[in-house]
């Protein structure tokens, strides 16, 4: 009975901070986002973004009377089951929590937005919010708009900690069972699902809705949206990688640099003894690592301290230690 109580207790701790709650509120957030981003933007004009809700949409075609929302359940409950098996306890409660809250808030804002049960099945946009947010003639334009919120409630969730379930899940065990990359995985199942559409939205085989006039092009509205939605995704969770990375070698000692780098910039950087593969002299390298609105500055200096020195400008893909972000701990969802 003690140690119930004791790890009662301890489960219950992190809810007397404030950062919990705000966690918590922003995994709903980022549901609802999402949720209203597929809503109004993507089901009303048969855009498929791949993974399980991209499958619903095309599922919803051939099966009118079943929301977008029930058949993401239909999905992510034994996708869930399935990982709890195959995974463990890998996903954790936020997950779970996001994957069933997302289907739940699409089910009622569709509900919501059309004014009738038949609007409904057809996901007709004339009748979305009584026309007033009818984008049929700007296909593109709502293709980005939607990817660009989904995206950004994607993005939301992830970064406190949960996924939405879903593709994430078959792709973790695609990984882990057939030993292919979670990028690659993940590329895997958006290109079924957006094949899936193209048979049975774009060629309309099987569809219940009437296709005397196949919407094949959909197909290439739906690849924008995939892009779209990875891009914005990655860069809410790690803003503008816009960090550079620097190397700069020298016959000299640039001592001016030096102090330009520690005392002006307030940064560190890491000189290495390095040597010429030709002429065998010792040569100064410096590794450093600015933002990219230092690289002009930087630049300057060098040449002030050497302007023979050979210097190299790259892009950082990610930047951690004193100065910069924290090292992710181990449980730490990652995007990319």
């Amino acid at each position: 009975m003690n140690k119930l109580i004791y790890r009662l207790q301890t489960a219950c701790q992190p809810a007397a901070h404030l950062d919990w709650w705000i966690s918590w509120g922003g995994i709903f957030l980022g549901c609802l986002i999402l949720a209203a981003g597929f809503v109004f933007f993507i089901n009303p004009y048969n855009i498929v973004p791949g993974g399980v809700y991209g499958a619903s949409i095309v599922l919803h075609n051939l099966f009118p009377s079943i929301q977008v929302g029930t058949f993401g359940y239909m999905f992510d409950v034994p996708l869930l089951i399935l990982s709890a098996i195959l995974l463990g306890a890998k996903l954790g409660a936020r997950t779970l929590v996001a994957a069933l809250t997302t289907p739940f808030l699409m089910n009622v804002i569709s509900s919501w937005a059309y004014p009738s049960q038949e609007a409904l099945e057809k996901l007709d946009p004339q009748q979305l919010l009584g026309g007033c947010m009818d984008m049929s003639d700007h296909l593109m334009l709502t293709c980005i708009i939607g990817a660009t919120i989904i995206g950004v409630g994607s993005g939301i969730v992830v970064r406190n900690q949960a996924t939405t379930g879903g593709s994430d899940i078959i792709a973790m065990i695609l990984q882990k069972y057939a030993h292919i990359r979670f990028s690659n995985a993940i590329l895997l199942v958006d290109a079924t699902v957006v094949s899936f559409g193209l048979v049975v939205i774009g060629f309309g085989v099987g569809s219940a809705t009437d296709m005397s006039q196949p919407s094949w092009h959909l197909s290439f509205y739906s690849l924008i949206a995939i892009f779209v939605i990875s891009r914005v995704l990655a860069y809410v969770i790690n803003g503008a990688k816009e960090d550079k990375l620097l190397f700069v070698i020298s016959d000299k000692k640039m001592v001016e640099l030096h102090r330009f780098i520690l005392k002006d910039l307030d940064r560190t950087a890491t000189c290495i003894k390095s040597s010429g593969l030709y002429t065998g002299a010792e040569k100064e390298m410096l590794f450093l690592v600015v933002s990219h609105k230092e690289v002009t500055s930087v630049k300057h200096k060098i040449k002030e301290a050497d302007p023979r020195a050979f210097v190299v400008v790259t892009d950082a893909y990610d930047t951690f230690g004193e100065g910069w972000k924290n090292l992710p701990s181990k449980d730490e969802l990652q995007p990319e």
